[in-house]
């Protein structure tokens, strides 16, 4: 579907890029065939144009979610997990109740998650899926790009899955039987055959993602898949460094720390992204920079799991690419963007303040530079695109496509500012979403998604919800 556009008089545009480039002096823009083709100021409509008024509004490049497990959106705020670590909380949580997901459920899981993330402005969504069994009656990974054609909204597969059994699986309870190397590589190759697009403006996409690397596999198979990989064209991903526990298995099993294993075994460069990051030395953060290999930062479900806080500005400084994911709803029970800017643009600001020492030891006050909010938006949209390979997303400038977020800034959270511009992320909360754009088509509007039943879908989850419990 195509549309032509005039989007007129918008307080501010942000365009996802970096520097002095992060603000458009325009106002308008203008998109034909779902690709930007001009913007200005006082653009004038053409014929067959649907005009937008986007007075007292600011325009944002749409969301690029680069880490997210869909299928947890049923798994919120579970009491047995709510007050656990990264470990037991696996334990609790995703591994108890992943032998409950059918396809109607991953169906209903990954529509509710979508959803929850268009409504907050997102337009690309990256899904680390690792729920794969051999002989599986269903094929998830159809299911869940099904659900992003209907909602119309840019979907990568980080196909995820295991050829071994983790430590923490081996309860009877919630063991899951692991595929065979083969049948993961013939499924992934699959996949990618079916949905992996190149070239300009790409509406799906596929990923190598075994769902952690030093766990997940045998390490004596690492080479060969990531061989497999770039044989196919496609990039990598997997969780790397997310609680101190990595670093801990790694040094007993290994006698090296996680990024040093994983440059040991072809799993680090510019087509490599690793989720979380949270815990490196400087060794393996200077790795990372030198190789560009991208990071998706989950700064919220990295608080609520107390993993800590990830250096991503100090990765972006060294060269890696910084990325910003919302991780599964079950560590991260709001798993929407909006959210997830802002505490990004808190929290590293925390930190560096954290770390500051009095005067003359120290630096005394410092750090409230930390993290920018055209920097964090940069990190959410243009850096995304980038990392995960969507070729002309992810910027609002001439001949990208017209993924875009148009807020109004209509509630009383944010009334006074002196620079709109930046409500969305400084301000927080969830400012009205006039209108959602993807490729140019309308897929939210007035904060709403056209032909979608809100009351029914919440019903449909409640009564899912509690039979998730009975089951138990």
């Amino acid at each position: 579907m195509t549309n032509n556009v005039l989007i007129k008089n918008a307080h501010a545009i942000l365009t996802g890029k970096s520097g002095t480039d992060a603000r458009s002096k325009a106002s308008d823009i203008r998109i034909k065939q779902g690709v930007i083709t001009e913007m200005g100021n006082g653009l004038t409509q053409q014929d067959g144009e649907r005009v937008l008024d986007a007075r007292d509004c600011v325009i944002y490049p749409g969301w690029v979610n680069t880490h997210h497990h869909l299928f947890q959106s049923l798994l919120k705020g579970v009491p047995s997990g709510i007050n656990q670590t990264l470990s037991p909380w696996l334990q609790s949580v995703p591994y108890l109740y992943r032998h409950s997901f059918n396809e109607e459920r991953l169906r209903l899981a990954a529509r509710i998650g979508m959803i929850e993330l268009m409504l907050s402005g997102c337009t690309t969504i990256a899904d680390h899926h690792y729920i794969y069994t051999p002989g599986m009656a269903y094929d998830p990974s159809a299911v869940l790009f099904d659900e992003a054609e209907a909602l119309g909204v840019r979907f990568m597969l980080l196909r995820g899955g295991a050829t071994v059994t983790r430590k923490l699986e081996t309860n009877a309870s919630n063991q899951a039987q692991p595929e065979t190397l083969d049948g993961m590589l013939a499924d992934v190759e699959r996949t990618a055959a079916r949905f992996h697009q190149n070239g300009p403006r790409p509406r799906t996409r596929v990923a190598m993602a075994p769902t952690t690397a030093t766990v997940s596999v045998r390490p004596e198979d690492l080479k060969y898949i990531a061989r497999i990989a770039r044989g196919m064209g496609i990039p990598m991903h997997t969780h790397m460094s997310e609680s101190v526990s990595y670093m801990e298995y790694c040094r007993e099993k290994f006698g090296c720390l996680p990024i040093e294993f994983l440059a040991e075994h072809e799993w680090i460069g510019p087509d490599v992204s690793l989720a979380h990051l949270t815990h490196l030395t400087d060794t393996e953060m200077q790795i990372l920079g030198k190789s560009g290999t991208g990071m998706a930062h989950c700064p919220q479900s990295n608080a609520r799991l107390a993993d800590g806080i990830a250096n991503a500005p100090m990765l972006e400084k060294l060269g890696a690419m910084v990325t910003l994911g919302v991780d599964g709803a079950a560590s991260n029970e709001a798993a929407d963007m909006l959210s997830e800017v802002h505490f990004c643009w808190l929290v590293h600001r925390a930190k560096a303040g954290a770390a500051t020492r009095p005067r003359p030891e120290g630096e005394g006050e410092a750090g409230a530079d930390s993290a920018t909010a055209e920097q964090v938006i940069h990190w959410a949209t243009a850096n995304g695109a980038k990392m995960l390979g969507f070729e002309g997303v992810g910027t609002l400038e001439v001949g990208q496509a017209a993924d875009l977020a148009v807020y109004d800034l209509d509630a009383p959270r944010y009334f006074g500012l002196h620079d709109m511009a930046i409500g969305p992320v400084a301000s927080g909360g969830r400012p009205r979403l006039k209108w959602l754009l993807v490729d140019g088509a309308i897929v939210v509007e007035d904060d709403a998604i056209p032909g979608l039943d809100m009351a029914a879908l919440r019903a449909e989850a409640r009564a899912d919800v509690l039979r998730l419990i009975s089951d138990v």
